[in-house]
């Protein structure tokens, strides 16, 4: 059984048991969350929701917040001597899935 959860504007694939690092979460390591549900799978049956299934929930607990790995941003111009060098890591935060529910 799998479902597909939304989190920050971005879907993620969960399972039972599976670490997921979503979008940073404003909540403190231990706490449980609730994630909406957009479609759930169970043994060949499939329930999309319209946009979200009503009856199915989702529950995770956070596991840490993080960052990710250094994206090297790096602008120029040629002939002209501008150049523009910038770093970015994207913060995150690891939830486990414990429960999905129908």
């Amino acid at each position: 059984m799998y479902a597909i959860i939304v989190s920050g504007g971005k879907q993620y694939k969960a399972e039972k048991d599976l670490i997921v690092k979503v979008e940073k979460l404003d909540a403190n390591v231990g706490d449980k969350v609730n994630f909406d549900v957009l479609l759930i799978a169970d043994d060949g049956n499939v329930t999309t929701g319209n946009p979200v299934v009503a009856s199915a929930t989702c529950n995770a607990e956070v596991i840490s917040h993080g960052k990710g790995d250094k994206l090297v941003i790096y602008r120029y111009k040629a002939k002209k001597n501008v150049r523009k060098k910038q770093g970015h890591r994207q913060p995150f935060t690891a939830v486990k899935i414990l429960e999905i529910a129908k």
